[in-house]
């Protein structure tokens, strides 16, 4: 009945019926509502920063995890106050356009539609906006950038392998050859009272206000090493050797996760890093190095031995005299 409404002489006053509908005050009540919802979660989020967690995931939270890095911190500073006002400044000023056209240009209130369709200024300013906008978000981004690249001289430097599906970690400065870091099981890690999928069986330990240069490389397939807390992410590719910097500036366990799909097992890839004081890490270094091999004992002069003395070496038989000639 619809299609034959629309198809036969009542197909006018439907299309006028179409026409003069009003936009929907409750629709836009509630996208005014949603705005304004996510408005106001932003402008709480500083304040719901202060409760998460630090090195780990937060249940509930809205916003990044806490930094304990400078780089973290210029990260989060870039997204905060830099992309979240001209995400939401674009996002106002299309509502308000959109609503504008509704109110202004529906059928009822301009009944005669302009017939031209370009207008210079218009075209200048939503073309030059958009490239100040830009402009704007380059500067701050480079300079992030330059701030991820401009590494200080390291401290120490930490070798990072990813194989499929656990990391390995070398110090070749302290002379510490590679160990594995799998997942820690599951019992193991609530008695622990570690997070679970989260926890290692040998985490990577660095001491505390020292630039770590991070050297990454892939064994089999693309992995990547992410550690949120300190704000480095970067791909473990074979063949290749990428590498990034941290310093870190408190102490405690810092966890990330292989943020490449590495295969079946991709998640359970975890990271764990310890970052401990200076004296802690070089008693952690000398627990790692080769123990020395004990001295054999030996029995000073004039000390009586249980030993068995050594036999007595028999006197060599004189060979024959060879046959006296006739």
């Amino acid at each position: 009945m619809a299609l034959q409404a629309w198809g036969g002489a009542a197909a006018p006053s439907a299309v006028k019926a179409v026409r003069d509908m009003k936009p929907s005050s409750l629709s836009i009540a509630r996208l005014a509502a949603r705005a304004g919802a996510a408005v106001t979660m932003a402008a709480i989020s500083a304040q719901a920063f202060a409760g998460d967690l630090v090195g780990q995931p937060t249940d509930g939270a809205i916003d990044f995890q806490p930094g304990v890095t400078h780089l973290r911190d210029q990260a989060i500073w870039f997204h905060n106050w830099i992309l979240l006002p001209v995400l939401f400044g674009i996002s106002a000023l299309v509502l308000a356009l959109v609503l504008w056209c509704i109110i202004r240009y529906n059928a009822r209130a301009n009944p005669t539609p302009a017939r031209f369709t370009h207008n210079t200024t218009v075209e200048v300013v939503w073309t030059v906006g958009p490239v100040l906008i830009l402009l704007v978000i380059a500067i701050f981004s480079f300079r992030l950038l330059f701030d991820y690249h401009d590494m200080p001289k390291p401290d120490l430097t930490v070798k990072v392998n990813g194989y499929q599906w656990y990391w390995g970690y070398a110090y070749p400065d302290q002379k510490i050859d590679e160990y594995t870091s799998n997942i820690l099981p599951e019992d193991q890690a609530k008695a622990a009272g570690a997070p679970y999928m989260l926890a290692t069986t040998a985490p990577l330990v660095v001491p505390v206000g020292k630039t770590v240069h991070v050297l990454v490389a892939g064994a089999d397939v693309i992995h990547s090493f992410s550690v949120p807390a300190f704000g480095i992410k970067i791909d473990a590719v074979p063949g290749r050797t990428n590498d990034t910097w941290f310093k870190a500036e408190k102490t405690g366990t810092f966890y990330g996760q292989c943020s490449q799909l590495c295969g079946t097992d991709h998640s359970y890839m975890p990271i764990e890093v310890k970052v401990v004081s200076q004296g802690d890490f070089d008693a952690w270094v000398a627990s790692k190095q080769p123990k020395a091999a004990a001295p054999a004992a030996t029995n000073s002069a004039g000390t009586n031995s249980t030993a068995p003395a050594p036999a007595p070496v028999a006197a060599a038989t004189p060979a024959p005299a060879p046959p006296a000639k006739s």
